[in-house]
């Protein structure tokens, strides 16, 4: 099976992509494992996204694009994978599409984990960090004995800047709308498959397998 999973941050997209993972033995490519591999490995492709990414500047798609093939083309991708955080734009799904093609495979589900952005912000903004520590909680589904203080070591608990509702609103703002082209694309293709995220691990996991189950592979 040729998986790609999609979701906003907040989704519960790792702890499915684990799961999938397990059970059907696919490998999990990210982006960011790819280009930590390509750059530790020196390719070609790798070395050239390095200098982008030293620079702070975006890796253009056709280099992307190359180690994206790079990865598809090896033995553990034979039988199938799992991507995540690729395609992010239309034209790389395109790409994508020409790079199955051309070894007669393509995309036969594009998951996608579907929960509403208020719902993503209790997720995302509940988090605390103890100042000590450094353990995690979170105040709805794993709050401390004690509001503001560390079960563990007493320490004050803060709030990261990155999990401010502010912060928070315009990362997910910014997804959304860089997400809903694929989303339409992806529909159109006839391989997008919706998920309701808002509902325990297991229930979500529950749908990924009907869904998996029914594909014709």
């Amino acid at each position: 099976m040729n998986l790609i999973l999609m979701g906003l941050p907040g989704a519960g997209k790792g702890t499915q992509a684990e799961r999938i993972v397990e059970k059907y033995g696919l490998p999990h490519i990210s982006t960011g494992d790819m280009f930590r591999q390509a750059i530790k490995d020196e390719t070609g492709l790798g070395l050239e996204a390095k200098r982008y990414m030293d620079k702070g500047e975006l890796v253009p798609d056709e280099v992307t694009v190359g180690i994206v093939n790079e990865r598809l083309a090896k033995d553990d991708c034979k039988e199938g994978f799992l991507l995540d955080g690729f395609p992010r734009t239309v034209a790389q799904a395109e790409s994508l599409e020409r790079i199955l093609a051309d070894t007669g495979r393509r995309i036969d589900a594009v998951l996608y984990i579907k929960m509403d952005q208020s719902k993503l912000m209790a997720r995302l903004t509940g988090r605390r960090i103890c100042s000590q520590c450094g353990a995690t909680y979170h105040l709805v589904f794993n709050p401390p004995a004690k509001e503001g203080v560390c079960d563990k070591c007493g320490g004050d608990l803060h709030q990261r800047p990155d999990d401010k509702e502010e912060t928070v609103t315009a990362r997910l703002e910014v997804n959304a709308k860089q997400q809903q082209p694929l989303l339409d694309f992806y529909s159109h293709q006839g391989c997008l498959q919706e998920i309701d995220g808002d509902r325990d691990i297991e229930d979500v996991f529950e749908s990924i397998e009907t869904i998996l189950g029914s594909l014709n592979v």
